[in-house]
């Protein structure tokens, strides 16, 4: 019912992509990150919550129509509805039905509610498309209360020491995350300017994101001692950071489970936080499907194919332009992989 093209996946009888990486007529997209969302498509369908937030990483003129999630819609005879990924706010799984077969295209997601994206649910289906970015055994993640008592007693210690606090993620999706569950009660919170402008657009789509001041062009540095600054991973090392001295820095991935990205990274803790599931996070979330065939996507998917099979599974390694959690140069384990 769909396939693996040079485009991206394709449902012929629709006559429509999923998350399409080539320019198309049709595109159904399952979320805003670049990787799934592009620019060029003739006519765009994804989740009402993520409407702004595509118009502003894609162009506010673009022709696209938006539903709720579990609200059925039909092409051609080919059932499709949107369903909760977990992944950021408004990610979406499609469910695409016909002729009593059911296929679930997963994007990305995590299983693991972050208490600002609407909750992971899983859909039965015969064949379910996973991405398989943390597909290794070694990724075991932290509930993220625990995660974030460690990240407010970094942000104490730094206060304590006159020092500001600044953490880095992704504009989109990790950033919103963190504003919205840390402790704001220790400190002002402020935020870089890129990051205000996907919080103006996830905003206006719903999202209830505290309201907090831009980093702004302030002679008087003193404003920001003791403070939290989120900013986006892209000014992490740059020249950018030095009005804030003394400072002490903190990245926020799944990628910091490894001591080669933490030191490929340079940042001076590294908070273990990821978008996406991890290894059991991966298999509960294929078995609650109930899905007797897996294509696996990006990520270590030989790994979770493999490990699939020997489960009994129908799997299969597919490729795509997906590319998950970006984490530069990839910290590939040199051992053999124990399950």
């Amino acid at each position: 019912m769909l396939s693996f093209t040079p485009k991206g996946i394709y449902c012929p009888q629709a006559d429509v992509y999923i998350d399409p990486w080539r320019r198309v007529e049709k595109a159904i997209i399952t979320h805003a990150h670049g990787d799934h969302a592009y620019r060029g498509h003739k006519q765009y369908l994804a989740h009402h919550t993520s409407e702004q937030i595509l118009r502003l990483r894609l162009g506010k003129n673009i022709s696209l129509q938006t539903l709720s999630y579990n609200e059925p819609f039909y092409i051609n005879n080919v059932q499709f509805s949107l369903h909760p990924a977990g992944h950021i706010y408004g990610s979406a799984q499609v469910r695409v039905a016909y002729k009593g077969e059911v296929w679930v295209v997963s994007g990305d997601y995590k299983t693991e509610n972050d208490e600002l994206s609407q909750p992971f649910e899983p859909v039965r289906c015969h064949t379910f498309i996973t991405e398989s970015t943390f597909g290794m055994p070694i990724f075991q993640w932290k509930p993220q209360r625990e995660i974030f008592k460690e990240i407010n007693e970094w942000w104490r210690e730094n206060q304590s020491e006159e020092k500001i606090s600044i953490l880095f993620g992704y504009s989109l999706g990790k950033t919103q995350r963190l504003l919205f569950n840390v402790d704001h009660t220790i400190g002002p919170v402020f935020v870089h300017h890129t990051i205000a402008a996907v919080n103006d657009a996830l905003r206006q789509d719903g999202a209830p994101l505290p309201d907090v001041p831009v980093i702004g062009k302030e002679r008087d540095k003193s404003i920001y001692r003791g403070s939290l600054i989120v900013a986006p991973t892209s000014v992490l090392n740059t020249q950018w950071l030095d009005k804030f001295r003394p400072f002490s820095t903190g990245t926020a991935s799944g990628w910091m489970a490894l001591r080669a990205t933490r030191r490929y990274r340079l940042a001076e803790r590294g908070f273990v936080l990821s978008d996406h599931a991890d290894w059991n996070g991966l298999l509960s979330a294929i078995e609650a499907t109930g899905a007797s065939r897996v294509f696996v996507t990006h990520g270590y998917k030989s790994i979770l194919a493999r490990y699939l099979n020997q489960q009994g599974y129908e799997a299969y390694e597919a490729e795509t332009l997906f590319e998950g959690e970006s984490r530069g140069p990839a910290p590939y384990l040199s051992k053999k992989v124990e399950y």
